[in-house]
């Protein structure tokens, strides 16, 4: 999938996309406040190229253990999910490709969410 997207060329145009429209938007913006943008970047582009099969550069922290203290609600994680799926659709992704980000986000969906991480006795319970 990574070298059918276009490989890392698309990857990081796809991610700078990604975080124009997170930024410009007022429900989520704040979450990046205080946040080295550009190495979010960069983490955000090994983990989805990883995700599509290609360089498996990531080492960044756990997404339960990154993603705890930000007390991430559905709602925001639905939007950022939406914007990165706006993001594949503007670099002509395929709807296979798409999809398969698509089923990642929901399978990580109860590490990052915050109310589901506390739910299932999570991460976000044991911050403070």
């Amino acid at each position: 999938m990574y070298d059918r997207l276009g490989g890392g060329e698309v990857v990081r145009s796809v991610v700078e996309r990604l975080y124009v429209l997170i930024i410009e938007d007022e429900q989520l913006h704040s979450y990046f406040d205080n946040v080295d943008l550009a190495s979010q970047k960069r983490h955000m582009a090994a983990l989805l190229s990883q995700v599509l099969g290609g360089p498996k550069e990531y080492d960044g922290r756990a997404l339960a253990v990154a993603h705890a203290p930000l007390g991430i609600t559905a709602e925001h994680y639905a939007r950022v999910g939406d914007y990165l799926t706006a993001a594949l659709l503007v670099a002509h992704a395929p709807r296979d490709i798409i999809d398969a980000v698509g089923d990642v986000l929901t399978a990580s969906r109860s590490q990052i969410v915050a109310e589901s991480m506390v739910g299932a006795g999570g991460l976000a319970g044991q911050v403070g």
